[in-house]
């Protein structure tokens, strides 16, 4: 089976996830992983400001991300 388009992939993944979910499992822990990790790299970056949401917002626009 070849992939050439995104609608594919995601098709392909789909039928995987119906034959065996432990593919969603795997994700669902990466995803949680990933959020765990940003969410504290950002209270050590802003824990000693008072102000932590303006200061990230500022941060965050400051790089081009919102």
């Amino acid at each position: 089976m070849s992939l050439k388009t995104r609608l594919d992939y995601i098709e392909f993944y789909a039928c995987k996830l119906k034959k065996d979910n432990s593919f969603f499992n795997q994700q669902k822990m990466l995803i949680e992983s990933q959020l765990q990790s940003s969410s504290s790299l950002f209270k050590k970056m802003f824990v000693s400001q008072r102000n932590f949401k303006n200061n990230a917002r500022k941060y965050l626009k400051g790089i081009g991300l919102i």
